[in-house]
């Protein structure tokens, strides 16, 4: 269980960081406070989840990106707020799909997916919501969430690949229901679904194995600095 807890762990750690950048950014003020929400709901599922695998500020702070677990999606950059939207909409529809298999699975992590289901169902909502707006919206809005599917579609199909130690999770059956279920809101938005990635398109893949994209250690640096700079202060 401790891979399982570490990887889990550090897609909501590397993801609640970005979030957390919109802070004074966002495009309106309630939007604002909705993101940074986000943020503290998926960094509370990252103490939970790293506390299961040791002590969870040493695993956060001390840890170099290539000793990182995370799917290489979460630590894509935000870019404009469509962007940010369509990377939201693809690991929070993943998220409540595979909670809702881990908390029904009887396995170790089942009594902490049960209690974070309510979570994970509300940023899908979030992000379905903000999907439908902007790709049914203005040509500009439309304009920016077309350009967004396919560039972070390449980064999905590393979420269906099996983490090591998780048990009660049907990969196979996760995949479909997140296909169908992303595929129904891309077209109520009026966006193309891409197609399946054939096998000579290039796929993100190894984050699971500590290879990821120059993102994730520039998102490091920042988050590290202060814990690095002054090691064993307390406040």
């Amino acid at each position: 269980m401790t891979a399982a807890a570490l990887a889990l762990g550090d897609d909501a750690l590397v993801l609640s960081h970005r979030l957390a950048e919109w802070a004074g950014r966002a495009p309106v003020l309630e939007e604002e406070v909705a993101l940074a929400n986000l943020a503290l709901d998926l960094l509370g599922q990252a103490r939970a989840l790293l506390s299961l695998a040791g002590d969870e500020d040493e695993l956060a702070f001390r840890r170099d990106e290539r000793r990182f677990t995370n799917v290489q999606l979460v630590e894509q950059p935000n870019g404009d707020f469509a962007h940010t939207i369509v990377r939201q909409l693809y690991y929070a529809t993943w998220q409540e799909l595979l909670y809702g298999q881990l908390a029904t699975g009887g396995g170790e992590l089942a009594p902490l997916a049960a209690q974070c289901r309510p979570e994970t169902a509300y940023h899908r909502d979030h992000a379905v919501t903000w999907t439908l707006r902007l790709g049914d919206g203005t040509p500009g809005s439309h304009a920016r969430m077309r350009r967004a599917v396919p560039a972070l579609w390449r980064y999905t199909a590393e979420l269906f690949e099996p983490v090591p130690g998780l048990a009660g999770v049907d990969w196979p059956e996760l995949r479909a229901a997140w296909t169908q279920r992303v595929t129904a809101t891309l077209t109520e938005a009026t966006l193309p679904v891409p197609p399946p990635a054939a096998p000579a398109v290039w796929s993100a893949g190894g984050g699971r194995r500590g290879i990821h994209t120059e993102h994730l250690g520039r998102l490091l640096a920042e988050m590290q600095h202060l814990h690095r700079s002054h090691p064993g202060a307390t406040w």
